[in-house]
């Protein structure tokens, strides 16, 4: 079964600071059709304006995966991340303490585990734009976990690159899950296939493109759930300035 899900469907909140839009039913709004898609719990769309974000605070049991559209932000945590001192103190060349600033052409994960505590703000004179994405862990409690990294841009022209992974990401994960990006314009084409009983969902960032045959714009998702033992196929085509996400979901 194939379903587009529209921008404007999405849940809405005005916060002054924060402009957000929720895929999933999030804080005050609760549509019980959207309590996400297989492991998929979150996907906001936020905006925070500058010098403001989110104070600190707690999570536990989820990974959470950051996606920077435009802005930056500032990352602290509970495991010292962010943190100036622990930086210069070497503490993490090998998964310990990193800068936490967030740009465009980066990804961000944060394993909750057991426990953390963060904040993320705007600490610039400019509005930040990005996706903040929830997903379900595997196993429960653990020790919380961080990493960041870069990614090629010709790893998503034209072509969808896998950035979080249980293995073989830029980032891994504690789901059973796979997030891909790409970025598609003109003649531009790419086709995903997924093993049978796997969850497909689709969200474009920004600009317009094909997805098996819809037109999907800014904002608008697409979710495929096959019949019993089948295979999903994905066909990206006819990009405006299209970015997208795409995920391959456990139930």
């Amino acid at each position: 079964m194939q379903t587009v899900f529209r921008s404007e469907q999405r849940g809405a909140a005005n916060h002054g600071w924060l402009q957000a839009k929720h895929s999933f039913s999030f804080a005050d709004w609760y549509e019980p059709s959207r309590m996400g898609f297989g492991v998929l719990r979150v996907i906001n769309e936020d905006r925070v304006a500058p010098h403001s974000g989110f104070g600190t605070h707690g999570h536990r049991d989820m990974e959470i995966v950051t996606y920077i559209l435009e802005g930056e932000l500032s990352h602290r945590d509970s495991m010292g991340n962010g943190d100036p001192a622990a930086v210069r103190g070497g503490v993490g060349e090998a998964g310990g303490a990193h800068a936490g600033v967030i740009r465009p052409g980066e990804i961000q994960r944060m394993s909750a585990g057991s426990g953390v505590l963060h904040s993320e703000m705007n600490h610039s004179a400019a509005p930040v734009h990005l996706l903040q994405i929830w997903l379900l862990p595997r196993s429960r409690g653990g020790a919380p976990g961080y990493e960041q990294a870069s990614i090629e841009p010709a790893s998503l022209r034209g072509r969808l690159g896998l950035l979080a992974a249980p293995e073989g990401g830029l980032v891994a994960i504690n789901s059973d899950a796979r997030l891909f990006a790409g970025r598609f314009d003109g003649a531009e084409q790419a086709e995903l296939a997924l093993a049978p009983g796997r969850l497909a969902y689709v969200h474009v960032a920004r600009g317009s493109l094909v997805v098996n045959g819809e037109r999907l714009a800014a904002g608008d998702a697409l979710q495929l759930e096959p019949g019993a033992g089948a295979a999903l196929r994905l066909q990206f085509e006819q990009g405006e300035q299209a970015e997208v996400l795409v995920f391959d979901l456990g139930r």
